[in-house]
């Protein structure tokens, strides 16, 4: 991996259903998040900066826990091994093995979605208090929106500091 700015992406361009919308942001931005970290050498996706106090692979970590908690665990009533909680990082959790998980938790995801009849449909249980208690599929998907495109932006900061410099990295937008 090296620090080369990578492939532009595109915000979606659909004009579809709820579901189908919903869906296709959150794709745009896991792979954002993934275009964020994929070119970067190993020591900057671990690189844990004060400003954050995360790294890139802390954070794809984070989200590939978020994704199969709330769409495999918590919507779908799956169980899931306990040690997918783990939360500290081993050395051998490169970003590549992280990106390949968050990528394989993200195909499972996509599994639940597409099987869910409407973005109305409740799921099993939630995974904290203060939230439904049998979320919609509509309310998951905003939820792990939200999540991924808040983390997104950090890994853009995360990367900016990496690399010396701030902006829209991608030149993709003119205004």
């Amino acid at each position: 991996m090296s620090a080369a700015a990578p492939t532009p992406l595109s915000t979606p361009d659909l004009i579809a259903d709820e579901k189908a919308t919903l869906h296709a942001f959150l794709r745009y931005l896991r792979e954002a998040l993934i275009a964020n970290i994929s070119d970067l050498d190993e020591e900057g996706a671990q690189r844990i900066l004060p400003s954050s106090g995360k790294s890139m692979v802390g954070l794809l970590k984070h989200l590939t826990i978020m994704e199969l908690g709330w769409f495999s665990h918590a919507y779908a009533g799956i169980d899931l091994p306990s040690e997918l909680h783990r939360r500290t990082l081993d050395a051998q959790d490169g970003a590549a093995a992280a990106i390949a998980a968050y990528r394989a938790a993200a195909a499972k995801s996509d599994a639940v979605i597409e099987a869910a009849a409407s973005v109305e449909q409740p799921g099993v249980r939630t995974l904290r208090p203060g939230t439904p208690a049998e979320p919609t599929l509509r309310w998951v998907l905003l939820h792990l929106i939200e999540d991924t495109a808040r983390h997104t932006g950090h890994t853009d900061n995360i990367r900016d500091d990496i690399l010396g410099y701030s902006g829209d990295w991608r030149g993709t937008i003119s205004w």
